[in-house]
């Protein structure tokens, strides 16, 4: 008579759950705790809101309206023959200062011949100025950190991501083209501006 063969069965040792398992109660208790005394040490930085934009909308804005130009509001402006400061004052009702950023102007030169008559314009001596000291020349980027720190302006443009940036930001108006027309959005004296 010989020996049956018999196998190791595997398994059969009793399954424990490690000490530190997230699913024990007492494990779970220790991670509120924790979450717990974050929260009281987090530091909340609330921004400070300017007193002008207690309404819904800029009560700061007044004229003369100064209007921070983008390259396309030009070309644009160019293409449906409209004139920027005569437009401008048709669509406010106000004096209205147009504002070229140098990020703005070096756009234009870089876009070549083809836009050398936009670029005649943005050198009109109506036109202000504005220096930039950032790095880069990326237009939209330097438009947006200079009305979230200055909310005194109109941005002018026709590009959809860029407004899409500016109307993020409380109380800053948008001025952009429809019907052959300079149409502000969120500016409410604006009398000139057509309805849509």
């Amino acid at each position: 008579m010989g020996k049956t063969k018999t196998t190791k069965k595997f398994a059969l040792v009793k399954r424990m759950l490690n000490p530190n398992d997230a699913r024990l109660k007492a494990n779970q208790e220790k991670l509120k705790k924790k979450e717990e005394e974050k929260e009281k040490k987090a530091v909340r930085h609330i921004p400070q809101v300017a007193s002008s934009l207690f309404f819904n909308y800029n009560s700061a804005l007044g004229p003369p309206y100064r209007i921070l130009v983008d390259t396309n509001f030009i070309n644009f402006s160019i293409q449906n023959k409209i004139e920027l400061v005569k437009g401008m004052m048709d669509c406010l009702y106000a004096k209205s200062i147009p504002c070229i950023t140098d990020c703005v102007m070096a756009e234009l030169e870089k876009l070549g011949p083809k836009f050398k008559v936009a670029l005649r314009v943005a050198r009109d001596p109506r036109f202000e100025r504005l220096p930039c000291t950032h790095k880069g020349t990326y237009a939209d980027d330097c438009l947006v950190e200079r009305v979230m720190q200055h909310k005194c302006y109109i941005v002018a443009t026709c590009d959809r991501d860029l407004k899409r940036r500016v109307r993020k930001i409380p109380g800053i108006p948008i001025m952009y083209l429809s019907q052959r027309k300079y149409t502000i959005e969120r500016l409410p004296e604006a009398y000139g501006a057509p309805t849509n």
